[in-house]
């Protein structure tokens, strides 16, 4: 027994000499592997996609990444074809890609499946009776108009659409491949310049890295680890997702073993803590979570969410700041209503300070070499900039970005020439960039996959401007958040991928993702009206979200609605600003971790529901598995469990999906 495990540690020893051999040697790893990757995505998975978000309004995403990988891996295992790990990461995120929502132009709502349902969304919108007051001024670039053979038909092939395809093609560019190049120079920004950790990063790298092991039939102590992770999210999923799922399909009431997504004890605390919001998150993904975060961040985001919660928000309160919000009211009426009353503005200064000490402290870096979070940040994996990588220079990619960027100032001053075109600038030129790297350096020292979002400008923007009409609200500004492409970047970097791998993706992703969109949603569009019976999810929530969406716009016509007024002030915006300001200077007077600071920030900036279960996970990870394992081997196995985990529950949640879909087109057939 002893021989055996001394043969199998020396074995992974052997491995990692191996692997330590090649680390330096990037791969392309766009191929044609790929390519049938993305097609199978686009022939199988696409339509189920589609079929499910409108019936249900659930996405296959990660399940769909899992299985797409999981499939091919079989399939080349039978071929005697070996997949490299930087195939396997460009074919996950070429189905996250594929299967990821595509949403209205300047909002509106989300459809899984393509651009091309977003314009069956436009096309309902226009015949809906709660958009009958904005219909009329709705332009013909955004879908045919009410009476058209283009509606009546329910065709996509009429020459009304031409108009509406070409705009919507003009901010599939404008949000791809401007995301590309200014995601590239965040990355460039906050990785080489700054160095900050990407806590999350070595989660995509690590899997990609053990399923690679599986390919090459080496399974080492990568494989190992992210099988166990896999069979505990199997087990998880089995009680989270399966039990509902096909409860629901074979019982008259679904059953839950544990409220989705989280334990609401909100109405609990109205008497005590006025405006205090408590939920516990259930996915237990969320406490592995906390054992690849930084530790002072996980830290600080707890803080941060107690202290909004049962501090400041109940003294807000008394102050009478907090008059949206009614006794009774559970955890999402509570938490629209504060970020209503005062939090939405807070957020907006908070971010403002954020983003001034992190141009400052950029700048400090690039003339001292003193980086912000040097005793954080894990090298491990990261190389210096070079043509290995497959870099460019930044000023070539800020020069594709700025080319696009004025394209679509000019696109939108075309289509909408009341609208003052300088707003249209300040959204492309300096809003986006700053909102792009204060998400960028989230993201990079918390792990936040959604870094920081700004609610409502846009459309305060709109209300403010004094324009009048509708036709704003639809065109296709330069508005994104490219904050999350530096930790896409870094994973590159990490699995040893080469960065014109990514471009090509992105490339063959766009044809690709227009050709079958086009194709299934047209069929799919043609066989039933949307909404209808067919579709209980969007007969159901599409007036809902035809309504709000209506109220909006009518907000810039003649005697419209005043959603905005006294929802973003700037008192309420120095206030978040002097709040980021009061927590930061202790912190640096005390020489407390930088990252402390972050979390603090990131807790008072999103839902109190991941805090507590993060919090434990940081707890078990520092006092019980770094002490169990060892600090160093438990880092490398913390992320690969974690992959493991995503990848059992994504399996298990599709497998009880197709089940349920196959129970209800059954029983909708029979009855």
């Amino acid at each position: 027994m002893a021989t055996d495990e001394t043969a199998a540690k020396v074995e992974d020893v052997q491995q990692d000499i191996g692997a330590a051999e090649i680390q330096d040697q990037f791969v392309d790893g766009f191929n044609w592997n790929t390519i049938l990757a993305m097609l199978f995505i686009g022939i199988v998975m696409l339509p189920g996609a589609i079929y499910l978000g409108l019936v249900s309004g659930q996405s296959v995403g990660g399940a769909a990444e899992w299985v797409t990988i999981i499939l091919f891996l079989e399939i080349a295992k039978r071929a005697f074809v070996t997949l490299k790990k930087q195939e396997i990461i460009l074919i996950y995120w070429a189905a996250g890609m594929l299967m990821a929502a595509g949403v209205g132009m300047n909002g509106g709502v989300a459809l899984f499946g393509g651009p091309f349902g977003v314009l069956v969304w436009n096309q309902y919108l226009v015949q809906s009776p709660q958009a009958e007051i904005i219909a009329p001024y709705i332009p013909t670039w955004i879908a045919p108009p009410l009476g058209s053979a283009a509606l009546v038909e329910r065709s996509f092939w009429n020459i009304a659409w031409v108009k509406p395809i070409l705009v919507m093609v003009a901010s599939m560019v404008n949000g791809q491949f401007s995301g590309l190049a200014f995601g590239y120079v965040m990355y460039r920004v906050t990785s080489d310049v700054e160095r900050l950790p990407f806590p999350m990063a070595p989660v995509a790298a690590g899997g990609a890295t053990a399923l690679a092991e599986s390919s090459s039939k080496s399974e080492g102590w990568r494989w190992r680890i992210f099988s166990i992770g896999a069979v505990i999210g199997l087990i998880w999923g089995t009680i989270y997702i399966v039990i509902p799922t096909l409860s629901d399909a074979f019982l008259t009431q679904g059953v839950q073993i544990l409220p989705i997504p989280w334990l609401d004890f909100t109405v609990n605390l109205r008497s005590i803590l006025p405006t205090a919001t408590l939920g516990i998150g259930t996915d237990l993904g969320l406490v592995l979570s906390g054992f690849v975060l930084p530790y002072w961040v996980t830290v600080g985001t707890f803080i941060g969410s107690m202290t909004k919660n049962f501090v400041l928000g109940p003294i807000l309160y008394n102050y009478g700041m907090m008059g949206r919000w009614e006794p009774g009211m559970s955890l999402i009426p509570t938490q629209v209503a504060t970020q209503f009353d005062f939090w939405l503005s807070a957020t907006i200064g908070m971010a403002i300070f954020v983003a001034s000490v992190s141009i400052y402290l950029v700048f400090r870096t690039l003339v001292t070499g003193t980086r912000e979070v040097s005793e954080e940040a894990p090298e491990e994996g990261v190389v210096k900039a070079g043509p290995q990588r497959g870099d460019i220079p930044i000023w070539m990619a800020l020069a594709v970005w700025f080319v696009i960027t004025a394209v679509s100032v000019g696109l939108v001053k075309y289509l909408v020439p009341d609208f003052p075109w300088w707003i249209t600038a300040f959204f492309g030129f300096v809003f986006t960039p700053l909102l792009s790297y204060i998400s960028a350096k989230m993201i990079g020292i918390t792990g936040s996959t959604a870094g920081v979002a700004f609610p409502y400008v846009t459309e305060g923007a709109f209300w403010l401007s004094g324009y009048q009409g509708v036709a704003i609200w639809f065109a296709p500004l330069p508005v994104g958040n490219y904050g999350g492409w530096a930790s896409t970047f870094r994973v590159l970097e990490l699995t040893r991928t080469r960065f014109t791998g990514v471009v090509k993706l992105y490339l063959a992703n766009f044809f690709i993702l227009l050709l079958f969109s086009a194709l299934f949603w047209s069929l799919i569009w043609r066989l039933s009206q949307i909404p209808s019976s067919s579709y209980p999810f969007v007969q159901k929530m599409w007036p809902f979200q035809a309504t709000m969406r209506s109220l909006w716009v009518s907000s810039t016509l003649p005697g419209g609605s005043n959603l905005m007024k006294g929802i973003i002030t700037l008192p309420k915006v120095i206030a978040g600003f002097g709040l980021a300001a009061v927590t930061y200077v202790p912190i640096v007077v005390l020489k407390a971790p930088i990252t402390l600071f972050y979390g603090i920030i990131n807790g008072f900036m999103g839902w109190p529901t991941a805090a507590i279960p993060m919090f434990t996970g940081a707890m078990l990870n520092k006092y019980y598995f770094n002490k169990r394992f060892g600090g160093e081997t438990w880092r490398k196995y913390a992320p690969i469990l974690l992959a493991g985990f995503s990848c059992g529950m994504g399996l298990i949640s599709m497998s009880s999906i197709a089940v349920s879909l196959v129970m209800k087109s059954i029983s909708q057939v029979a009855f």
